[in-house]
């Protein structure tokens, strides 16, 4: 009911955190009981790591009847926050330069829709783990740079002008207030990671505006997901998407492995299959 789910931006709803992280539905009750008692539930709009769910008819998606169901789940966030901040939020025009800080699901989904559906002509990954920017590469960046580096050289080396667009997945103030500076002329920076409550972003405000330079918070891609998700799953059927390469599957009795694959880096998108 509030304007921006109207206007079909619902990741800015009005009532967001409570119907994500309270663990109820709007008016504090819950949908599920254990003998007769409420269980908190909802998390994330419809909780996690259950064979089946109580979920909002606006929540909803269909899927098509060929696409692999097991690949379907990462689309409701991390890839569609990855691919909407590129092809959504930030608008990347063609033969545009896009730095994406951070390869990790939402990091790699963003090199895959710049480069591939985008189509920027320089796509550079930055992230501290060589095996993560081997991955990059083989998505289609045309550039990886170690992030423990010297980045502004390395950066100016590629774009002596700087970068058209930078989207920092890291959740680093630092790391977000370096690339201000190496954004190009009317260049924009998307912030998409989980900054913490207290973080200010310190930027010099006539160095941002006489280089007409933006900075722009996404929220889920911008997506509306009734329409978004399935023109990113058609992407993905016509090989222009190929995020199967970033997903590792689990069987539901491996899920301590899946948490400590995660949290190692050596997953970048942990599945669980349910039997």
């Amino acid at each position: 009911q509030c304007p921006c789910c109207a206007r079909g931006a619902p990741a800015y709803c009005e009532q967001f955190f409570p119907l994500n992280f309270v663990g109820g539905r709007s008016d504090g009750s819950s949908g599920l009981s254990h003998d007769g008692a409420p269980v908190l539930s909802h998390f994330f709009g419809q909780s996690s790591f259950a064979s089946h769910s109580l979920c909002a008819a606006s929540a909803l998606v269909r899927v098509p009847a060929d696409f692999p169901l097991e690949l379907a789940g990462p689309f409701g966030c991390g890839f569609q926050t990855g691919a909407g901040a590129v092809l959504n939020s930030l608008q990347v025009r063609p033969g545009s330069s896009v730095a994406v800080l951070g390869a990790g699901a939402v990091g790699l989904a963003a090199v895959c829709a710049a480069k591939h559906i985008a189509g920027a002509t320089t796509v550079i990954a930055v992230d501290v783990q060589a095996g993560r920017l081997d991955v990059a590469r083989e998505l289609g960046a045309s550039h990886a740079l170690d992030a423990g580096g010297d980045i502004e050289t390395a950066l100016r080396a590629i774009c002596p002008r700087g970068v058209d667009y930078a989207i920092d997945t890291t959740g680093r103030i630092a790391v977000a207030e370096q690339w201000v500076g190496l954004l190009a002329a009317q260049g924009t920076l998307g912030l998409l990671a989980s900054y913490g409550a207290t973080d200010t972003l310190g930027v010099n405000a006539i160095g941002l505006m006489t280089a007409g330079k933006r900075i722009q918070g996404v929220m889920e891609g911008d997506s509306d997901i009734q329409t978004f998700i399935p023109q990113l799953m058609a992407h993905y059927q016509a090989g222009r998407f190929p995020v199967d390469r970033l997903v590792s599957y689990y069987d539901f009795e491996d899920i301590n492995a899946a948490i400590a694959a995660a949290e190692g880096g050596t997953a970048i998108k942990a599945v669980l299959r349910m039997a």
